[in-house]
This record gives C-alpha cells, sequence and structure tokens, in this order.
C-alpha cells in the first residue's frame, strides 16, 4: 500500500481518517480542500488544481484524502488502495456539524456555521455521488478497497492488516 485515496460523503470523518492512516503508515498525506481551497474562501483554477493533483499522484507514494468527483477517476486509476467511509446521511450530517467552530488542519478557515447548500449537498449524496463512485470502484477491480460503513468499523481497524 502506497497510494491511497480516502473517499466519501463530507462529515464522514474522511480526514480524521486520513491522519490516523498517515501515522501508522508514515505515507504523505494530502488533503484536496487544502489545494482546492485558499484561506479568503476563493478557489484555485481547476487548471493549477490539477496540476496539484498531477504532482502529487506523480510520486512514488501518497494519502490523498476527500472526493472531488471530476477528478476521483483519475485517482482511483492511479491508486492501489481506497477506503471508501459509506456512511449513512445522518452520521455524515452530524459529522459535518460537530466540525462547526473548531479549527482544522484540513480546511484553510473555520466554518462558522453550517451552509444550508453544504447541507443540501450531503442530503443529495447517497442519489447524486454514491452510484458513481460504486460504479466507478467496480470497473476498477484491481484496487484494494475498504469500506466502512460507522464510524466504529472506521475507529475498529486493524491497521496492521495493511501495512
Amino acid at each position: 500500500m502506497q497510494k491511497v485515496i480516502v473517499i466519501g460523503c463530507s462529515g464522514a470523518e474522511k480526514s480524521t481518517f486520513a491522519r490516523r492512516l498517515k501515522n501508522e503508515t508514515g505515507l504523505p498525506l494530502y488533503h484536496l480542500d487544502l489545494i482546492w481551497h485558499k484561506a479568503d474562501r476563493t478557489t484555485v483554477s481547476r487548471e493549477e488544481f490539477d496540476d496539484a493533483l498531477e504532482r502529487i499522484m506523480q510520486t512514488d507514494a501518497w494519502i490523498i484524502d476527500g472526493n472531488y468527483g471530476r477528478t476521483l477517476e483519475r485517482r482511483i486509476a492511479m491508486c492501489d488502495t481506497v477506503f471508501f467511509l459509506d456512511m449513512p446521511t445522518e452520521v455524515c450530517l452530524a459529522g459535518a456539524e460537530a466540525r462547526i467552530g473548531k479549527k482544522r488542519d484540513d480546511m484553510p478557515w473555520i466554518e462558522e456555521s453550517f451552509d444550508e447548500s453544504f447541507r443540501e449537498w450531503i442530503l443529495s449524496f447517497s442519489e447524486q455521488q454514491l452510484p458513481r463512485i460504486r460504479a466507478l470502484l467496480s470497473q476498477y477491480t484491481d484496487k484494494h478497497v475498504i469500506v466502512f460503513h460507522s464510524w466504529e468499523e472506521m475507529d475498529s481497524f486493524d491497521f496492521q492488516k495493511i501495512v
């Protein structure tokens, strides 16, 4: 396991799991939110984002945390391992709500409120994003895919199985 992606709905605790994975494996960790977002709440251009992502993926080892559907297939194609946090919607909503007002190392600002469009994105994730994610994963049968359906499964994962 040298090239890993951690995917799932916002609020599923992808970044938390990715940090644990980094600590267990020593692999470098990259948060897509930090590549896309600037501290002033604007974003970089698609070209800048794609160039930065490509530079990361051309290295020998990495953990990439984040969905970003437009680049998901490329990341799946380049990785050897996928951790898919397939959490229930209510768990993701609770996770996203719990981080409001907290400093995070995977975002360049502190979220002050639960933005309604962000809430709607989480609510629609299972209908609009999950089918594509599952279809992509089914196409790449050469990848080691680990799926978590609860935080308890994620928390009890034995990293020695993969290290």
